[in-house]
């Protein structure tokens, strides 16, 4: 395991970002972990999260794109951040770009924020985590319909490994339903064996979270 996904382990541990205990998730199912992004919250936090984001975009995707993509409202800090830390890591010059939620008719109109795309952009989506896929069926169509552009990949600071709609990942569930690649900084699975370990999780726990994957767990 590359040394920035230890780091990132340990961060997300440190920030209080990854919690352990009992959580009804979204889609309804009861896990015994939960990532909340909207934990990181100061200027220390949002740039050290910036460096990983962009040294796993570099190690997934490369150099050949231009623009950085976040969904509203979660994806907007993480485009703005992750463009600066990518200029100072890597020294290229990425524009950010995110959606409104609502489209705007004064001023600065329509329903971007940031760069407008043009024909012949290379785009990186960027989000949180992807649990269901649904965010990408309301985003990639917005991302299609500005212009003519190449969405490179979508990068995800946590891939839960569990099934999506089918016995797939989400992950996996987009990459094969939008056609392009699909990657995460860190995976629940490579989390799980830093903390083992490091004896992080007892045998409870463990025994939890094990019962979790045999029920949800993603079979690719």
């Amino acid at each position: 395991m590359e040394q920035y996904k230890k780091e990132f382990i340990e961060f997300m541990l440190s920030c209080d970002v990854l919690k352990f205990g009992d959580f009804t998730l979204k889609s309804g199912r009861k896990s015994p972990f939960f990532m909340n992004a909207s934990l990181y919250v100061t200027g220390r936090q949002l740039t050290e999260l910036a460096h990983y984001y962009a040294k796993a975009i570099h190690d997934q995707f490369g150099d050949d794109f231009d623009v950085l993509f976040g969904p509203a409202y979660k994806g907007i800090p993480l485009t703005v951040a992750t463009s600066m830390a990518y200029y100072e890591l890597y020294g290229k010059e990425i524009r950010y770009c995110s959606n409104r939620k609502e489209i705007k008719d004064h001023g600065d109109t329509g329903i971007l924020l940031g760069s407008k795309l043009k024909d012949g952009d290379r785009v990186v989506m960027i989000e949180d985590v992807t649990s269901s896929g649904k965010s990408m069926e309301e985003t990639v169509p917005i991302v299609r319909g500005q212009a003519n552009v190449e969405i490179v990949g979508l990068i995800v600071s946590l891939n839960r490994n569990e099934k999506g709609k089918s016995d797939k990942t989400a992950l996996k569930e987009i990459s094969e339903l939008y056609g392009f690649p699909t990657a995460a900084i860190v995976s629940m699975p490579e989390v799980i064996e830093v903390m083992k370990e490091e004896n992080r999780l007892d045998d409870e726990l463990l025994s939890r979270i094990d019962a979790y994957y045999e029920q949800y767990g993603a079979k690719e």
